[in-house]
């Protein structure tokens, strides 16, 4: 008998079966899939730790973003020909900037630098703090990127790209590592802008969901927001493990079911394991927030005793418990607020008073704990300033040559990396460009050229076709 004189026989009423055939081989094809899924799902667990192809300097980054763009000139990066010059127009061809219009005179910086340490590294009279850590640091004088607007620039840092969405640097060193707390994500950022990309710059674009960034708060909470309720699904609404435990499998079990419909849907994907990790994180994250229990001294050396430090010592108090605790990469974020088109001193001032000290503390303690020679530190930002003048007291947008520093994780200490030119507008000398910044940081967890994922008919990863190792920075 065909199929379909049998489908005919079951319309017409006869040898009326509880199923067909046709609905028989529908159904269990698909039954057959989720048992495919489940094998793989528990066959490898997709955060378990990985050996890298050679042994890692570094074993964890805390990256502290400040959004905005620092000035270089103003900061790590003196100019003592800037100075001179002060007053005098640019002597050669202005690249392309943001605010086109605006542009005056080469300003020399409203600071002073001094040398600290046994390095004798300057740092800008707005960073004391930081100077008094200056030999534990290596500052790059010549990162370079690519774009003069926000948007841009920070998805080039945060992902490699300017405009597509692709997996944050932060997603691929947990694909490449895994993960050495399998109840606390692999990858945190805390407070993070949620402007120019948003959840884009901790997104794992094509990578699977369980290596997206889990963000806690964002930049417009304050810290009294947070502390209580650091992410909003951990909730356990008064009901007992056991209860939730069946709430969230009878929500996964339809999450899964539609995710049979909509293949490939790595928004859907990221969903379902965002719910597992809350679910698993509500024995181990109460206590890794638990900053208040840290003895006075230690909230001390980060500034919580002080309402200009408070927001951003607690994030970098909280970035070393979660590092102590097996998180891989965690973000603190300054939020948007080093944009200084005007008022520069006024505004570099008060933006420098609220993580000057924290961002010391951090490094102190790291490395009191014998946690910084593991720890990668990193401080930087999407561009620098202009050595021009942008209105009567402000400095517009520069990707083409700015600084950065690195601290512990295998890069030198007391460390000058690159120059820009006499008046800080390009890189000239050891230029290092986003992709080569990226490829550094994998070089001292993993090998970036073989870190890749197979999507879309190629191999990607981080650096795509780029990227150089600085070796010359590496201890």
């Amino acid at each position: 008998m065909s199929i379909n004189e049998y489908d005919r026989r079951q319309i017409a009423g006869k040898d009326q079966p509880r199923i067909s055939r046709r609905a028989l081989l529908q159904r269990s094809a698909c039954g057959f899939g989720m048992l495919g899924l489940a094998g793989m799902l528990h066959a490898e667990n997709p955060l378990a730790v990985r050996q890298p192809h050679f042994t890692p300097r570094a074993k964890r980054v805390i990256f502290l973003f400040m959004h905005g763009g620092p000035s270089h000139i103003d900061t790590f990066d003196p100019k003592p020909k800037l100075v001179a010059d002060s007053g005098k127009p640019l002597p050669f061809k202005r690249p392309l900037t943001f605010a086109e219009g605006q542009v005056g005179a080469l300003m020399k910086s409203p600071w002073g630098f001094k040398n600290y340490g046994q390095s004798g590294l300057p740092v800008s009279d707005l960073f004391p703090h930081v100077g008094s850590i200056v030999d534990d640091i290596c500052v790059v004088r010549s990162m370079v990127g690519d774009s003069v607007d926000h948007g841009g620039a920070l998805l080039q840092l945060h992902t490699g790209h300017m405009a597509l969405t692709r997996p944050s640097m932060g997603s691929w060193v947990i694909y490449g590592l895994g993960s050495e707390n399998q109840d606390l994500p692999g990858f945190i950022t805390i407070k993070p802008t949620l402007a120019h990309g948003g959840a884009k710059n901790w997104s794992s674009a094509f990578l699977p969901g369980v290596y997206q960034g889990t963000a806690i708060g964002n930049s417009g909470l304050k810290v009294e927001d947070i502390q209580g309720e650091p992410i909003a699904y951990l909730k356990n609404k008064g009901l007992s493990t056991d209860q939730q435990r069946f709430e969230l499998d009878m929500i996964q079990k339809l999450n899964r079911r539609h995710m049979e419909t909509r293949r490939y849907d790595p928004d859907l994907e990221a969903r379902i394991e965002a719910f597992e990790l809350a679910f698993r994180m509500q024995t181990e994250a109460p206590e890794a927030f638990e900053v208040e229990k840290e003895s006075e001294a230690t909230k001390k050396l980060y500034g919580l005793d002080n309402p200009t430090t408070r927001d951003f010592g607690w994030q970098c108090l909280l970035a070393r418990r979660l590092a102590e605790r097996g998180v891989r990469f965690i973000q603190c974020s300054h939020s948007y607020k080093w944009d200084q088109h005007s008022e520069l001193y006024k505004r570099h001032t008060s933006n420098a008073a609220e993580v000057d000290q924290p961002i010391a503390g951090l490094v102190k303690d790291l490395k009191s704990r014998g946690m910084l020679d593991d720890t990668l530190v990193i401080w930087g930002t999407e561009f620098g300033r202009t050595p021009v003048v942008q209105g009567s007291d402000g400095r517009d947008h520069n990707p083409y040559g700015y600084s950065i520093w690195m601290a512990g994780g295998g890069v030198k200490r007391g460390f000058a990396y690159g120059a820009t030119d006499e008046y800080g507008y390009y890189a000239v000398e050891d230029r290092m460009h986003v992709h080569d910044l990226h490829a550094t940081l994998l070089y001292l967890m993993e090998d970036h050229e073989r870190l890749t994922y197979f999507y879309g008919g190629r191999n990607f990863r981080l650096t795509d076709v780029h990227g150089v190792v600085a070796k010359k920075i590496l201890s």
